[in-house]
């Protein structure tokens, strides 16, 4: 007897939508404005960038991940957003980890997301493709760390990796994805419920009225005060409060590097001409989002003279506090809300500083930049360093919207004190790891983030670690003009091996055409040899926004060991023989 097999006809629409992975990721993302990944494609997160594409979200592709995560880093620190950086698994990973270290120790807002071995493989060392136990190596060098096995949960993986990015003080987070988590499917309708929108991510936190308070009365007691702005203070976008603060106490201020331009380095109570005599003279300094780590010599030694001081410090960490030297007046929130309060409290009450001090300090301004202008204009070939830097001053001044990015050693060094910025957050640097490589990174994401003309000013050394990344300028034509500072070698280029053939290990290729590398790609390489054709490829390059590279040779000799932080380099005390 055969069995009669009726056959049912299966409406498609019947059956429940589904999503996957992929889509939540996407979705999640969108639900939170991150609308830009940085990244490099591969195994297994190809699919998601061309997916995350098609769906609406600009995908920066990378020659390598460490170049994306700095692009990420630099996005958090001008957006307040955490920036996304995408990499493949273990060496990928790796790669972007040292960027995601860099976010977390600048305190910028990222989130390096990077595809994984499934758990079940790691925690057995079965030698998967690229196995790697990598959320226990992120760990100690970040923020926080989280990894998501099911596709419910990447709603909320995703909101606590944003708001750990940005809440308090702000630093990288990493997020962690298995491969099969992309293509686990679940019902769309569930899917969509399991989606987080954050809200309020960094709440403002209100400092205590008594801190406020004790701050201003030790700023009332001070003969010679001194407020030192960090990029703390840039990252806060409360411009207008801060330079309310330091216009209506009179008070002389210190801009450390990436603070430049809160207000302009030419304002009248600007003290980073005489950082040296401010840094040595002052009685009570106030830090506002500053840290007295190295780039302060740690609130002590001989950088600060004999006088004893006494240290106000803005914070919203308040383990921060006491790091080095006694904070007699701790001021614990947000900066926003701490000027806030600091200027509440100055109503009606306040007596500008002595006019011995401020006077005295203007003079030692004054007296600095006029020592300084005949060095800046002079038109030497092959250039040194202060004939370079003085036509990038002009530069920026007549241009003060566009965005430099620096970094080096002297190069670095010597144009934080010589080119003069006007507007917060458009100086962009290593900030407090001091590290190379950050240079074609920053200068990408600053393009992307704002669409405002880069100049990328870089020390042939910096440029290397970087470099093939013009191909990425030029294929997204982003206006972005480099120049590589061009002395043969890092520091000097004329460092001898007495013992043999080989180059010393500062010694780079003697006249290396760096114009060239970026004509291979369609952009504009120039070869500079004098202040006067520097000027005038610059502003060639500024004006057209095409891709340019200008190789600016600079005198083999120019530069000194280790930049203006030579005390950092040990110097062996035995003779050779």
């Amino acid at each position: 007897m055969s069995a009669v097999v009726q056959s049912i006809d299966v409406n498609p629409a019947d059956e429940p939508e589904q999503t996957d992975g992929f889509n939540l990721i996407i979705d999640a993302l969108k639900l939170n404005d991150l609308n830009t990944i940085y990244g490099v494609p591969g195994i297994p997160i190809t699919d998601f960038g061309r997916m995350a594409q098609a769906a609406g979200i600009r995908v920066l592709s990378f020659r390598h991940e460490q170049n994306a995560g700095y692009a990420a880093s630099i996005a958090g620190f001008l957006t307040r957003k955490p920036g996304i950086c995408l990499t493949v698994s273990a060496p990928g990973f790796l790669n972007g980890l040292t960027a995601l270290a860099h976010a977390t120790t600048n305190c910028f807002p990222m989130i390096l997301i990077s595809g994984s071995s499934e758990r079940e493989i790691v925690d057995l060392q079965q030698g998967d493709y690229e196995e790697m136990d990598q959320l226990a190596i992120a760990k100690p060098l970040c923020k926080a760390a989280f990894r998501v096995l099911h596709a419910a949960d990447i709603g909320i993986g995703l909101a606590r990796a944003i708001r750990a990015a940005v809440s308090g003080r702000p630093g990288g987070v990493y997020l962690d994805l298995p491969a099969k988590l992309f293509g686990q499917v679940m019902d769309a309708e569930a899917g969509r419920r399991s989606l987080v929108k954050v809200i309020d991510a960094a709440p403002a936190q209100i400092p205590a009225p008594d801190a406020v308070k004790r701050a201003l009365a030790v700023l009332r007691s001070a003969k010679r005060p001194l407020i030192i702005l960090g990029k703390g203070a840039a990252y806060a976008q409360a411009d207008d409060a801060v330079r309310s603060l330091i216009e209506k106490s009179g008070i002389p201020f210190l801009p450390m590097s990436m603070a430049k331009g809160l207000l302009p380095d030419t304002h009248p109570q600007c003290a980073g001409a005489a950082r040296s005599t401010v840094l040595k003279d002052s009685d009570v300094v106030m830090l506002i989002g500053a840290r007295l780590n190295w780039l302060l010599s740690h609130g002590k030694g001989k950088t600060w003279g004999e006088a004893a001081k006494k240290f106000i410090q803005i914070d919203i960490e308040p383990k921060e506090m006491d790091s080095n030297v006694e904070i007699v007046a701790p001021v614990v929130g947000d900066i926003g809300s701490c000027v806030a309060a600091l200027l509440e409290g100055m109503d009606g009450n306040w007596t500008a500083p002595p006019s011995d001090w401020t006077g005295a300090v203007t003079r030692k301004r004054e007296e600095n930049v006029a020592k300084m202008a005949p060095r800046l204009m002079n038109n030497n070939s092959p250039m040194d360093y202060h004939g370079a830097l003085g036509v990038l001053r002009t530069v920026i001044k007549e241009r003060p919207d566009a965005i430099l990015v620096n970094e080096g050693a002297n190069t670095l060094d010597l144009a934080r004190g010589i080119i003069d910025m006007y507007q917060p957050r458009k100086r962009l640097d290593v900030g407090t790891w001091g590290i190379m490589g950050i240079g074609m990174g920053y200068a990408i994401a600053a393009a992307i983030e704002t669409g405002k003309p880069v100049l990328a000013v870089e020390g042939d050394s910096a440029f290397g670690f970087s470099g093939m990344e013009v191909e990425t300028i030029c294929r997204y034509k982003l206006p972005v003009c480099i120049v590589v500072f061009n002395n043969d070698g890092i520091y000097r280029g004329t460092d001898v091996n007495s013992a043999g053939s080989d180059p010393a290990p500062t010694v780079f290729v003697k006249g290396a055409r760096y114009d060239k590398m970026i004509e291979a790609f369609g952009g504009v390489g120039v070869n500079a040899t004098s202040p006067d054709e520097l000027k005038r490829a610059v502003n060639a390059a500024m004006d057209s926004g095409q891709p340019t590279l200008i190789n600016a040779v600079l005198d083999p000799a120019a530069g000194s060991e280790s930049g203006r932080i030579g005390n950092l380099n040990p110097q062996s005390k035995l003779k050779k023989k």
